[in-house]
């Protein structure tokens, strides 16, 4: 996708397999079933869009997937194969991790952050970009080292620990311009720092969702996930930030949507947000 000056292209960090009650929370399966069907064991697809831009500046990727430490029982759990996704469809594309000047988190869990690091032939975690400067909400950084009991399972230190450890990180406080044409917009509710991210370049616009609205089928105010934190804050955050989207004609980009990866929206009477125009790939 052409935006503006910027060259936008979605990088898959992998697909996956996930029990479809706990990507829809409360919505009932006789609803959600119907815009994506489960299959026998109750499993959805589910890929892991990342962004790289190449702004003629930077060279930028926004999220990084599952990556390569997963466990075998994960692999198993999630429908994961091995080896590393990201790097080989970077690759495919003709880019390289030694190109990615910015990498820029929309928040820290596994499937957005697992591909920040590596093991290294030495055996030790690395970072997998290693010219790059990675981008992280400050609230989200201190929720992920808490320790917090409340928070266990929902972070893995050996995704991050190395990007500081490298001196490789950098932390945001709000809604910030992360580089030109590149700027925060935190929504909280999913986690307590994640952010959404605006791209603008040349009065062209889109806004890549993140976890705040994963799929093209999660438009409805009150479909979220069983994952998000604060369920409140995504019921108000989100229909403020489609209906930006909306009203001024500019792309949603989707993280997790198996088939979508950006979309016009418009608003609609009944169903708040439709999509008017979609792309499966950019």
């Amino acid at each position: 996708m052409q935006l503006g000056k910027f060259q936008l292209k979605t990088i898959s960090g992998g697909r996956f397999l996930l029990d479809g009650g706990t990507m829809f929370g409360v919505v009932p399966k006789v609803m959600w079933s119907r815009l994506i069907p489960p299959n026998e064991q109750n499993l959805i697809q589910q890929d892991t869009k990342c962004l790289f831009l190449d702004t003629g500046d930077h060279r930028v990727l926004i999220d990084t997937g599952y990556g390569s430490k997963l466990l075998e029982k994960q692999r198993r759990v999630f429908d994961i194969s091995e080896g590393d996704a990201l790097l080989d469809n970077l690759s495919e594309a003709g880019i390289t991790a030694d190109d990615i000047d910015t990498v820029i988190l929309t928040h820290l869990h596994f499937d957005h952050a697992g591909g920040a690091t590596q093991i290294s032939e030495d055996g030790n975690l690395s970072c997998t970009f290693p010219n790059a400067t990675y981008f992280v909400q400050r609230r989200e950084w201190i929720e992920a080292n808490s320790g917090a009991p409340e928070l266990r399972g929902a972070y893995a230190s050996e995704n991050f620990e190395a990007i500081e450890q490298a001196g490789q990180l950098k932390l945001l406080d709000g809604n910030v311009e992360i580089i030109p044409g590149i700027r925060s917009w935190v929504t909280g509710g999913h986690t307590l720092g994640h952010q959404a991210l605006v791209i603008e370049s040349e009065d062209q616009s889109a806004v890549y969702l993140g976890d705040l609205c994963p799929t093209s089928r999660h438009l409805p105010r009150l479909w979220g996930m069983s994952y998000d934190l604060d369920i409140l804050q995504i019921r108000r955050c989100k229909p403020e930030i489609l209906g930006t989207i909306a009203d001024r004609d500019w792309w949603a980009l989707f993280d997790h949507d198996p088939d979508v990866a950006a979309a016009r929206l418009a608003r609609a009477e009944k169903r708040e947000f439709i999509v008017s125009e979609s792309l499966e790939h950019i």
